[in-house]
């Protein structure tokens, strides 16, 4: 006589299948390393352009800065002096001596090397400054001309409806990583 058949004396419970909750974490887990990454890298660059000092009365080419000039580049020493203002990563000054005796204090004062630039050469200057200076503050000194340069190729259409002419304003050009750059102008 056969016996009859007995169930197995161990049964297996079936679990809940676990893989949509498992993948859905994992993504959301790469998801915030990728947000954090971003966040982590955006920075903001600081260009501060200065005009250079005012020029000596004269009729040679390339003219020397005037005691008001003077002035004015020992306020912009005072401001960007440590324990001023902030701390200047780099130094750019246009190739004129104006701008190279107004930078010359500051640069003294620092121990700062200027990298010279040619006014001509100043849109890809200001593309080479963010590139080589991102997250840092960079002081430009040269003439109205480059630094409305500068104004338009840093600032897009925030800076192109802004003129460098006064000898005594600062511009404050603050470029996100993301977003648009903003100007801020102050006299000194």
């Amino acid at each position: 006589m056969m016996a009859a058949m007995e169930p197995p004396g161990i049964t297996r419970h079936r679990r809940p299948f676990l893989a949509p909750l498992w993948v859905t974490l994992l993504a959301l887990l790469i998801a915030a390393g990728v947000v954090y990454t971003v966040y982590r890298g955006a920075a903001t660059t600081i260009v501060v352009l200065a005009s250079s000092g005012e020029k000596a009365p004269g009729t040679i080419d390339d003219p020397p800065i005037s005691a008001e000039g003077e002035g004015r580049a020992l306020r912009l020493t005072q401001m960007f002096a440590p324990g001023g203002a902030g701390r200047l990563d780099a130094l750019y000054v246009s190739s004129e001596r104006r701008a190279q005796q107004t930078a010359a204090p500051l640069a003294e004062l620092l121990h700062l090397t200027p990298t010279v630039y040619d006014v001509k050469d100043a849109p890809a200057v200001a593309t080479a400054l963010l590139h080589g200076h991102g997250g840092g503050a960079v002081l430009v000194v040269g003439s109205a001309a480059a630094l409305q340069q500068f104004l338009r190729q840093l600032a897009g259409p925030a800076g192109a409806g802004v003129t460098a002419a006064e000898p005594d304003l600062l511009y404050i050009v603050s470029v996100p990583s993301f977003g648009r750059a903003r100007v801020l102008q102050l006299k000194y």
